[in-house]
């Protein structure tokens, strides 16, 4: 299927009820959400998902997904790259990014569903978290991307990497205030990675090759609030036509001939972030040619070769068409988590939300 175009209001909810229910049933009894049946969980991409099912109204599966992180955060605040069961996949190492974004998943939660309950019960895993996180942020700002099976920090950091986390401070602030547990050192932080990302590249990919080619280190900046909305729009049309294939989606690399479907969901975010809402509806328009009969989105299209490459139906990429769709429609509360910043400050009155462009 192809051209489902999206307005304000209009959730599709018949149409992806059946990718709500594929997330449903890759997810473990324990909680975990692995990639798909039979394969691994990473952090990152089980948040993304959890906040899938979410959007989908299935609360107490969420939950779950969160509770299961819950239990599997390791005493400094962090967690291995990747599990299957309560098992690492991956003992080698611990990424920034992933810790991080529990925060994301966990404001999601609380901004959908107005539990302040469950965000109580999360809010210590969330501290643990950044406690973490902020532990790697350099004197200039940047955070490092990993720590290795040691601890020892991977001394270099990501663009896209930094502005993921960029956003779960944002959450993570949030998170503080509304829990009324003060932690003014998170902004700072936020401040001194964003002045990093804006301003000091040399900062980013100092022991390896540019990672430029990779969609995500152009988009990511824009979905994550770093850029103002008028930088964002020049960011995004400076390299368009480099990453965006019509009526296919946005490339994962700049020279190789593959779009990507989760890569194509966040663009959509990002161009409402960027105020761009008409081109918004239009890339998500596309990428309904890659759903299967079951709900699920295969991971992307290889141009040159025509074929559907790999051959994975990622729950995460799931997760990431309902987020987009969500965003489009403005279905829940929780809707305009990537195309707005928002601070909350404290006072003697309460919370009071300030619109932070």
């Amino acid at each position: 299927m192809s051209g489902l175009y999206l307005s304000r209001g209009l959730f599709p909810q018949e149409f992806l009820r059946p990718t709500v229910d594929f997330i449903l049933g890759c997810q473990l009894d324990s909680g975990e959400i692995p990639w798909f049946e039979g394969g691994y969980t990473d952090p990152w991409d089980h948040t993304e998902s959890a906040m899938g099912l979410a959007i989908g109204g299935e609360l107490e599966a969420a939950r779950r997904a969160y509770r299961w992180l819950a239990k599997m955060q390791l005493p400094d605040g962090s967690w291995w790259a990747s599990y299957r069961g309560e098992e690492a996949d991956n003992p080698r190492r611990r990424e920034s990014n992933f810790v991080a974004y529990v925060a994301t998943g966990v404001w999601h939660f609380y901004r959908l569903s107005g539990d302040r309950e469950f965000l109580r019960e999360m809010w210590p895993v969330v501290d643990r978290a950044i406690g973490f996180v902020l532990s790697l942020q350099t004197e200039h700002g940047e955070i490092h991307w990993a720590v290795n099976a040691s601890g020892e920090p991977k001394q270099d950091a990501l663009v896209t990497g930094c502005s993921s986390i960029f956003k779960s401070l944002e959450c993570a602030h949030n998170i503080s205030v509304t829990m009324e547990h003060a932690r003014p050192d998170w902004l700072l932080a936020r401040e001194r990675l964003g002045i990093a990302l804006r301003h000091k590249p040399d900062r980013f990919d100092r022991t390896w090759e540019s990672k430029s080619r990779y969609s995500m280190d152009w988009f990511y900046p824009v979905l994550a609030g770093v850029l103002s909305q008028a930088e964002a729009k020049a960011r995004l049309a400076s390299r368009w036509d480099e990453f965006v294939e019509r009526g296919l989606g946005c490339r994962c690399v700049s020279d190789e001939p593959w779009v990507t479907v989760a890569e194509s969901c966040e663009l959509v975010m990002a161009l409402l972030a960027a105020g761009d809402h008409a081109r918004a509806v239009e890339v998500y328009s596309w990428l309904h040619q890659w759903r299967t009969s079951d709900g699920s989105y295969w991971t992307g299209y290889q141009m040159v070769e025509d074929l559907l490459w790999p051959e994975e139906k990622p729950t995460w990429t799931a997760g990431a068409i309902l987020l987009a769709a969500d965003a489009l429609t403005e279905h829940t509360a929780a809707s305009q988590l990537f195309s707005r910043v928002e601070i909350l400050e404290a006072d003697g009155s309460g919370n009071q939300r300030l619109a932070v462009d």
